[in-house]
């Protein structure tokens, strides 16, 4: 019932889904671009229409009383991101402890303009050695774009260019420039 009132949802806002997930039991989405508290929401209705069992990781202040309990409900674990936490092996660890494990990331790391966007998703995705499903949040179309499933190389300087260029095509909420910069490692 949740799935068709998530359908009804999209179809009486005038969002289409454009794709679909893969049929994989384990595999990352990143979503973008990132610039509005709406992307969180049409999220929300996205994964509900899809009935995938999508987990998110979002800012630890979002889980802080009154409504943290309600996005660990939602499938949430919390961010601390200016701590060194060693957060991709935690989620890494999480892929290998689970049958299936599907989590949904905001590249960006913020609703913000950014130079650079993070790239704990490719690492996680590298180590987990899940494939990378792209799914891009178009409001100037009202589509909800899939891509292909794309299976990381492990080469971030071959394989960054190939995500980047993927969002340059979708306008977000409040568009705004995708970077043409790859991300600085540490």
């Amino acid at each position: 019932m949740f799935q068709s009132v998530s359908k009804f949802i999209l179809r009486a806002l005038g969002w289409k889904m454009v794709g679909q997930l893969p049929n994989e039991k384990k595999f990352i989405i990143i979503i973008g671009p990132h610039t509005s508290n709406w992307d969180f929401i049409l999220g929300m209705v996205v994964r509900g229409a899809m009935g995938a069992n999508v987990r998110f990781l979002a800012k630890h202040q979002l889980f802080n009383a009154p409504h943290g309990w309600f996005f660990r409900w939602l499938g949430g674990s919390p961010v601390y991101r200016h701590k060194d936490n060693n957060l991709v092996d935690q989620v890494v660890a999480m892929y290998e402890s689970h049958d299936e494990f599907i989590l949904g990331i905001a590249p960006e790391g913020t609703r913000s303009e950014i130079k650079r966007w993070k790239s704990g998703f490719y690492h996680i995705a590298c180590k987990a050695n899940v494939p990378i499903e792209m799914v891009g949040f178009d409001f100037k179309s009202k589509e909800v774009r899939f891509r292909e499933p794309f299976m990381p190389t492990g080469d971030i300087d071959v394989d960054f260019p190939v995500i980047l260029d993927y969002f340059r095509s979708i306008d977000g909420c409040h568009p705004k420039t995708i970077p043409h910069h790859l991300p600085t490692e540490k």
